[in-house]
Order: structure tokens, then C-alpha cells, then sequence
């Protein structure tokens, strides 16, 4: 039986080649280039933005920009949307330099899907509240209103693509395979939509004005508003100064009718739901990245408070909160993402309880220094965002500047308090691990492949160098950590062993003979071999 075993163990190391190049759609980049066609026109509907101006609430145009792999010849492709985040106000008149489909994050992430094979899709959405009101009341419903109109806004977009499918299918998606994801206020959409499933949900008590207990009023009211899925005519009533109705005008327009909302799964980065009430069995698979000191938008369950001024908004429940839920309810398919291991898992897994679809940033602490204006760091809640510091401190200088106390350097040092170390470098390696966590969950969600796919994908990105060898091996893995090296012969004799820990190691083999070897690449749940022959 021993001379059989090593027979055996010979055939399988000379049957074994060099590493494999090839490479997984939808988990690698395939392609070098995409094509973005921007500012196309998925809807229209009422802004209230204008309102801010002292000026009516009118119809826009909503837009989005589409990014597809160039060179693609797949006509039937998965589709992931991203909401941008920008607290529901344009950028700059909301204290950031983000807040649009422009944002260098969301453009990167786009652009990142679209190599893969995906149809990325940036949009926009309705914006507008009333942060700086003194009336809790103002600040609570104008919030809520915001994020009701972009889930209608984003249930308009999911409708829109699937239309397209049937009139020609210009982007070549497959509609059956739609995944919502948002960044900061978007992450609120995203959640939202995957969650509010009942117009009952939108009358709990904390999302009522007791102005007159006698008579609570919503602070978002459907027949005014619209349906959840923004599907129907509505009408806003017209007040004159003595707060008689003298007419009414349209609120909501429906757009794209005749189509499913459906989505296959949501994600949020630094999001938070405004009910875990609207979560329940039977929902879409939700993974969610979360700061766990987030200042503003929690990552349990705590109060939305305006930047600016410290006021309470509303309750939320954050990403922590969610993703127990989801757990209880079994709504994540925990069967197929337990097969993926690899590092961007294991480094979730020490920080979120065994609620896998979670993964934590525990950002550095903030400085104790102030900076030459005086001010302090905050505690980190969207490091994944970068921008044109310089650009934006002459915008907001232009457009809120004090003249004689403040200038574009003030504005610029205000801008990173909450992300001090911001750059693209910085942002890039965070979406790195958003990505590298996130890619395999839609992966197998949408039924694209197997874990199995996955750890080919580690089998694939493993190398050995130089092979041939003489007296130095090295060895490196691009997707995991390396934890142990093993060398066989030909007799399947262990003839050398290394603990690693690292994603790179450099051997010693000058004390191995010419010839013919296995080397195992241990990692955790999975196993590489290579044939490795020394001069």
C-alpha cells in the first residue's frame, strides 16, 4: 500500500503545470478600458431642491452614468447600481466636497466592476431638506422625505434598466441580476430599499408629528408623496398666507411603469436604516461596511445629528444592528459565503461576531492636535472618499466664506477632519478591502459561480519564481495570506517546512538536491501546489 501511495503522489506531481493564467469573470479584471456613457436620462420627478432658494418645487431630470467593460462581447451582464453620498444636499452647500455620480469613490468603484465584466451604474437622485431648521419636526420629516424620494428615485433607475433590456438592450445586462449599493446617504437609500416593503411601516410613532397629540400627522404621507415604489400621480396642496388650500400641484411623478423593482441584493458603506422594524424575514442578502466610531451615522442603534450644529435628527439603527438581524432572520446565504476564505474574510470575521456579510473599520484614533485654525479631528466615517482638496477649499470659500475670517486654506483643513490621511492612495486601499470582501458575496448571490470559483481564483493568483530554481525560492500570494510552506519529493517525503504568515516568503533551498519537488501553499481552507523544480 505505501509503494502504491507514492506512486500515486508522483503521477499527481508530474501531472501538476506552472501556474494557471487564466482568470474568473466577475472576480478579476478582465478588461483594461471601459466606456462611460454619462448623464443618461433614467426619470423625472419633483425636486424640492429649489425650495432652498426661496423658489417652487419643480420637475428635473434625473441622470446616471453607465460604465460597461470595453471591448465586451457579452450581451447579458449583471448589473450593480451605487448611490452616491452627500447627506442629501449638493456638494459644498453641504460642508463636503462629495456628494454626486462624480465623486472620484464612485467613479472608481464603477470603473472597477465594469473591468470585471459587470454594467456599473453611478446615479443620481433627488436631493434637499432643511438640516440648520430649530424645529426637531422640520429637521426629522425634511430628512425622511429626502431618503423616501431616493429609494423612489432608485426604484425608478431599477425599472429603467430593465426597460432598456427590452428595448434593444443597449447595455447588454441581464435583468434578472440587479444589485443596490450605496456609500453614506446612499447606503441609507440602499437600505431602505431593501427594506421597506409596507406603506404601514412609514406610521410608527417616531415617524409621526405630535405637534397636536390629538392629531399626529406622518411625517411622510404617501397620497402626497407618493407609493413607496413612486409609481403613482400625487398631488401637494397649495397654501395662501392664511393657510387656506387655494390649489394643488403635481409632488409625484411615476416613471418607468410596467417593471419590477426587484433587486437580488443590497450593500451600504457607512448607511443606516431608519426602522430595523422595516428589516424582516425573507428580505435580500445585505452586506454592510461601517466605521465602528462613525460619528454621524451609527453603527448600532443611535441619533442622526446635523454636523453642523449638533441637532438631533432622527433614531437609526446602523450597520452592526442590520447585519445581527439579517443573521436572525437567516436572509443572508450563509451556506455558500461560508465556502469563500480568504483574507479580507478572516480580517471581518475577528471583528464582527460571526456575522459574516459585516466587515468593521477600526480606523486609527483621531489626533489630539489641533490644526492651525483650531480645529480637531473626528473620528473617521467614510476613509473610502477622496477628492480635489484644493478646488473644493475655493468653492466653499466662494460660497461660504466670511470675508476677513476665512479663506479656501480653512475650508480645506475643515474638509479632512473626519479623513485626515485623505488621498487617492489612501481611498484606493480601503475599496480594495470593500471590493475584495464584497465581489465574492454578489459573485455567488447572483449564481455567477461557486466557492470553488473563488479558490481557483487563489490558486490562480499564487506564484513561484524562479522556476527552475537554484539556491532562493519565492513564493507570493496576491489574494491571501501564506500561513505554512511544505516541500515533498517525489516519494512524498516532507523534505522542508516554513510557517509564514505573510502574503510573500523568500526559502532557502540550497540544502535540497536537483530535482523534482512538490510545494504546498497553505492557506487558510485552502491549498496551492506547485511543481518546483532545483537545478
Amino acid at each position: 500500500m505505501k509503494t502504491t501511495l507514492q506512486s500515486a503522489f508522483t503521477i499527481a506531481l508530474l501531472s501538476l503545470g506552472l501556474s494557471v493564467s487564466a482568470q474568473d469573470r466577475y472576480l478579476d479584471d478582465l478588461f483594461s478600458a471601459v466606456i462611460v456613457t454619462s448623464d443618461v436620462t433614467y426619470a423625472t420627478n419633483i425636486s424640492i431642491l429649489p425650495m432652498l432658494q426661496g423658489l417652487p418645487a419643480g420637475p428635473a431630470t434625473l441622470k446616471c452614468d453607465i460604465y460597461e467593460p470595453d471591448g465586451d462581447t457579452e450581451t447579458n451582464r449583471p448589473v450593480i447600481i451605487l448611490v452616491h453620498t452627500g447627506s442629501f444636499l449638493p456638494p459644498v452647500l453641504n460642508g463636503q466636497a462629495t456628494g454626486s455620480k462624480s465623486d472620484l469613490s464612485i467613479v472608481e468603484q464603477c470603473t472597477r466592476w465594469a473591468k470585471k465584466g459587470y454594467v456599473a451604474v453611478a446615479m443620481e437622485n433627488r436631493l434637499g431638506w432643511n438640516p440648520t431648521s430649530t424645529d426637531q419636526n422640520v429637521r426629522t420629516s425634511t430628512l425622511l422625505q429626502a431618503a423616501y424620494r431616493g429609494i423612489q428615485d432608485a426604484k425608478a433607475l431599477v425599472r429603467y434598466m430593465r426597460m432598456t433590456e427590452d428595448n434593444g438592450n443597449p447595455y447588454g445586462i441581464d435583468e434578472s441580476k440587479i444589485v443596490l449599493g450605496g456609500q453614506g446617504t446612499g447606503a441609507y437609500i440602499s437600505l431602505g430599499y431593501a427594506t421597506l416593503n409596507d406603506e404601514n411601516e412609514l406610521y410608527l410613532p417616531k415617524f409621526l408629528d405630535f405637534t397636536d397629540p390629538a392629531n399626529p400627522t406622518p411625517y411622510v404621507y404617501p397620497p402626497v408623496f407618493g407609493n413607496i415604489d413612486g409609481t403613482d400621480s400625487t398631488y401637494a396642496p397649495i397654501y395662501d398666507s392664511t393657510g387656506a388650500i387655494v390649489g394643488s400641484m403635481p409632488f409625484n411623478i411615476p416613471n418607468n411603469l410596467g417593471y419590477s423593482n426587484d433587486i437580488n441584493m443590497a450593500f451600504n458603506l457607512g448607511g443606516a436604516l431608519a426602522d430595523i422594524s422595516w428589516l424582516q424575514a425573507g428580505d435580500v442578502p445585505i452586506v454592510s461596511f461601517h466605521c465602528e466610531k462613525d460619528p454621524y451615522a451609527p453603527i448600532d442603534t443611535g441619533d442622526v445629528i446635523v454636523p453642523t450644529t449638533g441637532d438631533f435628527v432622527v433614531e437609526v439603527m446602523g450597520s452592526r444592528t442590520v447585519q445581527i438581524m439579517q443573521n436572525m432572520y437567516n436572509n443572508n446565504p450563509y451556506g455558500s459565503w461560508s465556502g469563500i476564505s480568504d483574507d479580507y474574510t478572516t480580517a471581518a470575521n475577528t471583528n464582527n461576531d460571526g456575522n459574516d456579510g459585516l466587515y468593521i473599520f477600526k480606523t486609527p484614533a483621531p489626533s489630539t492636535t489641533s490644526n492651525a485654525f483650531g480645529q480637531f479631528d473626528e473620528e473617521q466615517g467614510s476613509p473610502w472618499d477622496w477628492w480635489d482638496n484644493v478646488t473644493y477649499g475655493i468653492q466653499a470659500e466662494a460660497v461660504n466664506g466670511v470675508p476677513g475670517l476665512t479663506s479656501p486654506a480653512f475650508f480645506e483643513a475643515n474638509a479632512i477632519l473626519g479623513n485626515p490621511n485623505m488621498s487617492a492612495t489612501n481611498g484606493n486601499l480601503y475599496l480594495d478591502t470593500i471590493q475584495g470582501y464584497l465581489n465574492p458575496r454578489m459573485y455567488l448571490t447572483l449564481g455567477l459561480g461557486t466557492a470553488s470559483s473563488i479558490n481557483e481564483l487563489i490558486a490562480q493568483t499564487t506564484e513561484i519564481y524562479p522556476n527552475p530554481a537554484n539556491n532562493v525560492l519565492n513564493i507570493v500570494s496576491y489574494t491571501v495570506g501564506i500561513e505554512k510552506i511544505n516541500i515533498y519529493n517525489v516519494n512524498g517525503q516532507l523534505v522542508l517546512n516554513k510557517e509564514v504568515n505573510n502574503n510573500q516568503k523568500t526559502l532557502n533551498i540550497s540544502s535540497l538536491e536537483s530535482g523534482i519537488y512538490i510545494i504546498d501553499i497553505l492557506s487558510e481552507n485552502t491549498s496551492v501546489k506547485r511543481k518546483l523544480i532545483i537545478e
